[in-house]
């Protein structure tokens, strides 16, 4: 009986995961293209964890094509080919932020290093940081780790 119970229960959870995978494999290839034209920062300024699942939300009409904000006008432009739409309107974007280490509060902890997506924050450990400025897209994910809030965000 125990044999019987655990087989029916398997073969339910076989058919879930076929049907969940085709499901997934039905927009895979248009989601590969879509996070291919996204610029790989991972900062979540789209409202997604990653670049990946915010092309899988667009690939499923789950999601505007100009929600992220580092690729701008032409991340927009590539995303609406590759889905034969029109480009919505982009809003003005506010005045870009850039990050600002106050070198004389900085400690070298490098606890921002790893989680800048562009690796514009250099410095080593137990030495002063310097932010380079022309490499910051201002995705803001340096603030949350430094224990001496010495990272600002100011207009570039």
């Amino acid at each position: 009986m125990a044999l019987i119970l655990l087989m029916a229960v398997a073969g339910g959870l076989l058919g879930f995961l076929y049907q969940r995978t085709t499901l997934q494999d039905s927009t895979a290839p248009l989601t590969a293209a879509l996070n291919e034209a996204l610029p790989q920062l991972q900062c979540g300024d789209c409202g997604y964890p990653g670049c990946r699942p915010y092309a899988a939300a667009i690939a499923c009409g789950e999601a505007e094509i100009n929600l992220c904000p580092p690729g701008g006008s032409e991340t927009v432009q590539q995303l609406a080919q590759l889905l034969n739409v029109e480009p919505p309107l982009i809003p003005q974007q506010p005045q870009r932020l850039v990050a600002v280490i106050r070198a004389e509060d900085c400690v070298g902890c490098a606890l921002c290093l790893p989680v800048c997506p562009t690796d514009a924050i250099v410095g080593a450990t137990r030495h002063r940081h310097t932010v380079i400025t022309e490499h910051c897209v201002g995705c803001r994910l340096c603030l949350p780790p430094c224990p001496t809030n010495c990272i600002e965000m100011h207009p570039e």
